[in-house]
């Protein structure tokens, strides 16, 4: 049988890292399913708020990233009128787009791909009909639904939801009748097969945590609960700056941190580079306002770094599993005596922890069902 020819529409993609999840998801679920599928990826010429091209790539043009083909737009050529042209020139069986309010990558496309009744369409809702996200510009979200629903845009397509809660955030925002496949996020390809072993010292404790600088990412919360920590606390932070005004406020709080928390920006850290950082850290502390998945959640686990994270991403009674805390952000007392009793932790606790939260991401990253789930996606 033929390979299933798809068509992916996404903002920004592989060598950019900066948008995070979304470029993480597409990579994961092209290395995956290359065999079964022949993937054609259509996206940006530059990083998430970046304006300089990649290096070593041809704009307006298709190139070879990782044996898939990705055409990467400059500014000046990203049209409504250029989408419709590749479009045209293109040969697919399935269209997949990310997200449901880039005007470029997801409304255009959906616009233009109306007459091709061959053509299944497939959207990622990517967590953007959660009340949390759709509480934020509520107005122009609404009317931007109420838009989409007069103009039967989303008629015929099939989102991707990758839990049953947001296959039902789906059904509240957009009715009974819409078409709904769920299967979860695919893990990153090369999996780790041991555990990195670290030092634990009595009283001591290094945190990391690696998301953009933005309200929803939540880095001025984790720094007011360390104003809190009585215990020695090192927290080291990456990712890069979305918003200014967030981010002087967060400098602000750097400031008034007591003398036994040291918190570090170490600005933008490239993909490939993720799972060593991770692996130098005892713990991962993300108070994040709502997550759809969480890459970097499954990638600290993954490493053996246990996480402290809010209770609004799917990775529920971490505690439980002796894998970490998800936490009430109207509990920041409880995450400050957290953070306080994993710097208390002895190196013996703390292999125990390590240890599971590795068995517990490679139970995950080895689920055959997780795979077959996505395959679904584009091949009935």
């Amino acid at each position: 049988m033929a390979k299933k020819k798809v068509l992916i529409f996404i903002d920004w993609y592989l060598p950019g890292y900066k948008a995070g999840g979304p470029i993480q998801s597409v990579a994961n679920l092209v290395a995956h399913l290359k065999d079964e599928c022949d993937f054609l990826i259509i996206t940006r010429d530059t990083d998430y708020c970046e304006s300089e091209p990649y290096p070593n790539v041809k704009c307006d043009a298709w190139n070879v990233v990782d044996g898939t083909k990705v055409y990467y737009f400059s500014q000046n050529a990203l049209t409504r009128s250029n989408i419709s042209k590749l479009i045209r020139k293109t040969e697919f069986d399935v269209v997949y787009l990310n997200g449901i309010f880039s005007l470029y990558f997801t409304l255009f496309p959906l616009y233009f791909l109306r007459k091709k009744k061959d053509t299944t369409v497939v959207i990622a809702a990517r967590g953007m009909f959660a009340q949390s996200a759709l509480k934020v510009k509520k107005l122009k979200k609404q009317f931007f639904l109420f838009a989409v629903k007069i103009l039967g845009l989303f008629n015929k397509v099939v989102f991707h939801a990758t839990t049953e809660n947001e296959k039902k955030d789906i059904r509240i925002a957009l009715g009974d009748k819409v078409q709904i496949k769920t299967a979860g996020n695919l893990p990153q390809k090369n999996k780790i097969e041991q555990k990195i072993k670290k030092i634990k010292q009595e009283g001591v404790v290094k945190l990391v945590n690696v998301a953009r600088i933005a309200p929803e990412k939540n880095l001025l919360y984790a720094l007011q609960v360390l104003k809190n920590a009585k215990e020695d606390v090192v927290f080291d932070f990456y990712g890069p700056i979305y918003n200014n005004d967030y981010w002087e406020e967060c400098k602000t709080a750097i400031n008034a941190l007591p003398q036994n928390v040291k918190a570090n920006y170490k600005g933008s850290l490239q993909t490939e580079k993720v799972l060593v950082e991770l692996g130098n850290y005892h713990f991962m502390f993300m108070p994040t306002r709502g997550e759809n998945f969480g890459h970097i959640i499954l990638q600290s686990l993954s490493v053996g770094c246990p996480v402290i994270i809010s209770d609004q991403t799917p990775w529920k009674q971490l505690e439980e599993k002796k894998v970490g805390w998800d936490i009430s952000l109207n509990e920041e007392l409880h995450f400050s005596q957290t953070i306080d009793l994993c710097a208390k932790m002895n190196q013996n606790r703390y292999n125990e922890l390590s240890q599971a939260a590795f068995e517990f991401a490679k139970k995950y990253i080895d689920n055959p069902e997780i795979l077959e789930q996505n395959k679904h996606l584009f091949i009935v």
